[in-house]
Formats: structure tokens, sequence, C-alpha cells
């Protein structure tokens, strides 16, 4: 089913003129109507598709009667506005091993170039949209899941979106990159040794860990599955770890030649 153009009936009292729409008003399909200085949208041509009942509606999970809504804005144009690509920058590691602190020092390499970047942490998002999540099994795989909605919504409004989160098991990365476009999910491994993570350890947690004050914990009790094709690995040289800046700027590079940097 198609629907036709949908019009607004305009009133009386308005006295409005029908008057030549601007461009940028006419490619996104509004007509205007002028009265006194001021402008009325009038009507908007919509496009509406329908399964083979005819039903606009979806039942999404445990959400029913619901039903997408296009707008005419699309992620290009958003794009356009910030001279850049939307995409998420995911970076996993151990606990320890710099996530957060490289995303930092990229998101502020990226900021000083004029970029619009967002930083979605792990343990800040525990403090708000994830504060009811425990670290079972099934929370954190929530938590994730949510991380990765949060980040395509941030990626489609143009924005580049950096998550720092341990997220240790591969089939919960792999769903998040399935959320979005190909090539618009960069998986970076912070590929740091466990020893080195827990000499750091800039939280005490791997010292409760270790004395059996903390069940569940990533790298000591519970497994962190590396990445197999993550995009970007960052690692120790020679047995010297690089510094965060010259971790961003190498992440800096990939963006900069996969053309994430310019609309």
């Amino acid at each position: 089913m198609q629907a036709s153009q949908l019009q607004w009936a305009s009133s009386p009292k308005l006295g409005a003129e029908k008057i030549e729409t601007s461009s940028s008003c006419s490619k996104l399909g509004f007509v205007s109507f002028k009265r006194r200085g001021s402008f009325v949208v009038k009507a908007m041509a919509v496009n509406l598709s329908s399964d083979k009942n005819g039903s606009l509606l979806s039942s999404i999970g445990n959400s029913t009667n619901i039903q997408w809504h296009q707008c005419l804005v699309k992620k290009e144009d958003r794009e356009n506005l910030l001279k850049q690509k939307g995409c998420v920058i995911w970076i996993t590691g151990l606990s320890g091993s710099g996530k957060s602190t490289v995303a930092c020092a990229l998101s502020g390499s990226l900021y000083s170039r004029g970029k619009l970047v967002y930083v979605l942490d792990g343990d800040n998002v525990r403090h708000g949209l994830n504060r009811d999540l425990s670290f079972k099994a099934e929370d954190r795989a929530e938590n994730i899941r949510r991380i990765g909605e949060v980040a395509k919504l941030f990626a489609d409004a143009g924005v580049i979106c950096i998550a720092s989160v341990i997220s240790p098991y591969r089939r919960d990365r792999d769903a998040c990159r399935a959320l979005l476009p190909a090539g618009e999910f960069i998986e970076v491994f912070m590929d740091i040794p466990l020893d080195v993570c827990e000499a750091r350890d800039p939280k005490g947690l791997y010292k409760l860990a270790r004395a059996g004050k903390i069940k569940g914990f990533t790298g000591i009790d519970d497994p962190y599955e590396s990445p197999l094709n993550c995009e970007i690995a960052l690692k120790h040289k020679e047995g010297e770890c690089m510094s965060p800046c010259e971790m961003a700027e190498e992440v800096i590079s990939y963006l900069e030649e996969k053309g994430f940097l310019q609309a």
C-alpha cells in the first residue's frame, strides 16, 4: 500500500497563499504557505510500505503494533552537515589494557581536527542507562546489546562514536557489528598481555579477584575471547607499549584511509 500525499487543510483565518518553496524545502517534499512573513508547512509527501496483508505495523521482540517512522532528513544529510561519516569505533580488551585512556586520547585528537565524537565508556554507561544490570552472563550480554544500539544511533546521527568496553565475548561484539552497515563497525583490540594489565591494576580489581572477593572477573575466572578479525590491533612493540596518543594516531590513520573524516 502506498499512502497518497497528505495535506493539512488550511484555516480560512490564516488567509495563507501558496508560494514558491526554497530549494531545501522542496528537496524534503514540503509545500510552504506564507502569511505576513511567517511560513507554515502545508503538505508533505510520504511513502509507506506494507506487508502482504497490507499492515504497516510490526512486532520486534516483546514490542508489538509498532511502526518505523521514516524521516526525510537522511544520514547522508547529517554527515554532509558535520563533514564526516558516522561510525562506531569499538575498543575491546581486558580491564587495565588502556581502553578508556585511548578512547579519551582519540576523542581529543579528533576534536582538535574539528570532528564530532562521543565516547560510550563501559563504566560510565553503568552509572545510568545500564545501572540495573549486574555482571552475570545474561546481564553482560544485555549491557553490550544496549551499548551497541546506542552506538548505532550515534553513528546514524553522523557522529563518530567510540565505545570503550571490555565486551569479552565474540558473539556479543559480532551482534553489535551486525547492527551497522558493512565497514562502519571498527573493532579495535587492545592486545595487552594479562600480566601487564594485572601489574597496572588501576582499580585494584585484579587484586580483589585473586583474593576471591570478585567472582567471574574477566581474565581471572571468566574468559576473554580475543577478536579473530579485528580492524585494528594495538599491542606491545618489542616489549614496550605505545603511548595512548600514538595508539590514537594509529586509529586516526585508519579513519583517514577509509574516508570517515570527510563527508
